[in-house]
């Protein structure tokens, strides 16, 4: 859980809340799921590197601290140490994992480097009494946790005491109630420490004593007043691709600062069945938001023509929406920002802002910058949220439910659902093939209960047998996925009968394919899209 990650939380508000909870980052994957349990609890929060924590400190003044996990070791020197500022505030600490660590070395512990460390399903034993463990666990009990460590806390800092232990670590939980600081060697960020987010919620809510009335709303409401601070008179070309995040992101800026707006949908020719219909109905006739609409299919099939390396398309698409953008800029009289609905798991797929090395899942959006021949700045409003946090920013902007729970789909569209080289025919194949299939989802009232399901047209293709003659077409495979914050995902359990049903009904109304499968691989954290 603590390998690779990066510093990629940056929620600066032009209006805080006065409760709010500061997290450090030492660099872990999930640092922004400790972030998403506090405002679960409805709490503001912040996520701050290590080498940044002083100044969002001084900026914020917390009412409580979270120290997070990371992948470095507390033993090797020049390692990250959370800022002495935070001890000296008396206020209350929560160390998770490393942070767990840097608390005790830096209080008068020590840890021991690459000995008895765990990973995975862990279990422990509460020893004693303690706050964070109100009306939750009591004494002598076991409940799972979620561990990932090679290195162990083997001595505690004075003032400390342990309260629950796990085979693999006699310091698994400690607290000093006096300081209210607390220490956990597992993960109760992740969905796999069942009681972990009210571990998270006990600690804010009676160890930090906050009220819990951070909403939505009031995120509106200060995302709003940054947009306009940072855009002032100038203009905005919004990028739209015709997914749920690009069209919150256009209807908040929007709202923020109305016609300075001008938003351009590229019709890239790897949109879903309908895709441009419906932007255009939701913006012109809904929202009354200026719109460009672009119709660039033949420039990007030339450009894809030939290539293969999921990579090597997915920087050509986000270059070209760049060309495309920039000239319909200049055609509106020039543009001062460009807005996008840049997501926070876009933005820890593909870059770290550690300074460091930092292992790139793939690139998506431009989270690295524009080029600089564009003179134009980024307006990133959603690049703090998870998808599920999104469509409940664009419920509370009244946006339409039935778009709001729409599965995610990329900018790069179809191309990256087409393993192989992508050509307007098999483009139009899959546009039909994945129509049929969401077709079928809601008409067994599953959509909803599924985070993202489509088609792939795989580049292979099968001899079969169609009434009396022989056929030479291509497969299809379907997928579909359950997940909560698009980080982690599982497969969704279609019965066979609909499987049969659907994939019939492909074969029969597709031209062009003559064998269905279903993907049954689940995802790790990552991506969840097929290349």
């Amino acid at each position: 859980m603590d390998s690779g990650g990066g510093y990629a939380y940056r929620l600066v508000m032009s209006i805080q809340p006065s409760d709010s909870i500061l997290i450090i980052d030492f660099g872990s994957q999930v640092t922004q799921l400790i972030a998403r349990r506090v405002r679960e609890a409805g709490v503001y929060s912040e996520i701050a590197p290590f080498n940044a924590a002083q100044a969002a400190f001084d900026r914020m003044q917390p009412k409580g601290i979270i120290l997070s996990g990371g992948p470095a070791s507390t033993t090797e020197a020049g390692s990250p140490r959370a800022p002495q500022c935070v001890f000296d505030s008396g206020l209350p600490i929560l160390g998770i994992c490393y942070g767990q660590q840097t608390m005790m070395m830096q209080l008068g512990g020590h840890v021991t480097g690459g000995e008895g460390g765990e990973f995975g399903r862990a279990f422990i034993e509460v020893e004693k009494p303690c706050t964070l463990f109100d009306g939750l666990w009591g004494e002598g009990e076991k409940h799972q946790v979620w561990m990932s460590h090679g290195d162990k806390v083997t001595s505690l800092a004075p003032g400390f005491e342990v309260v629950a232990t796990s085979d693999g670590a006699p310091y698994a939980f400690i607290a000093d109630e006096a300081r209210r600081y607390y220490g956990i060697q597992f993960h109760p960020e992740v969905v796999h420490t069942p009681d972990g987010a009210k571990l998270i919620s006990n600690f804010v809510h009676q160890v930090c004593g906050l009220a819990g009335d951070w909403t939505m709303a009031e995120f509106r409401a200060t995302k709003i007043a940054e947009i306009r601070a940072q855009v002032g008179s100038g203009r905005v070309i919004c990028g739209l691709s015709g997914g749920v995040d690009s069209s919150v992101a256009a209807i908040l800026i929007h709202e923020a600062i109305g016609d300075q707006l001008t938003c351009v949908f590229v019709d890239h020719g790897l949109l879903r069945m309908n895709e441009r219909e419906q932007v255009e109905t939701l913006f012109r006739d809904h929202y009354n938001i200026p719109l460009v609409v672009v119709d660039a299919e033949a420039r990007f099939m030339a450009g894809l023509a030939g290539v293969t390396d999921p990579e090597k398309k997915r920087k050509f698409i986000g270059a070209e929406f760049i060309n495309v953008f920039e000239e319909e800029a200049k055609k509106i009289g020039g543009a001062d920002f460009l807005a996008q609905g840049t997501l926070y798991p876009d933005v820890i797929e593909s870059v770290s802002f550690t300074g460091g090395p930092s292992v790139t899942i793939k690139s998506h959006h431009n989270v690295g910058g524009l080029p600089a021949r564009m003179n134009m700045k980024l307006v990133e409003p959603l690049r703090e949220l998870f998808k599920d946090e999104v469509r409940a920013l664009g419920r509370e902007l009244g946006l339409n439910d039935l778009f709001v729970g729409r599965h995610p789909f990329p900018g790069p569209g179809l191309a990256i659902r087409i393993p192989g080289e992508v050509t307007k025919e098999r483009c139009d194949i899959l546009r039909k093939a994945d129509a049929v299939y969401l077709e079928e989802i809601r008409n067994a009232g599953l959509y909803d209960a599924i985070w993202q399901a489509f088609a792939v047209l795989l580049p292979v293709r099968t001899v079969g047998v169609m009434g009396d003659g022989r056929t030479y077409d291509n497969v299809c495979a379907l997928r579909a996925v359950t997940s909560t914050d698009g980080m982690t995902a599982d497969i969704y359990p279609f019965d066979s009968a609909f499987l049969s049903r659907v994939s019939t009904r492909i074969i029969n109304e597709v031209k062009g394919i003559n064998r269905v499968v279903y993907d049954y691989t689940s995802k790790p954290p990552g991506t969840i899209e097929w290349e």
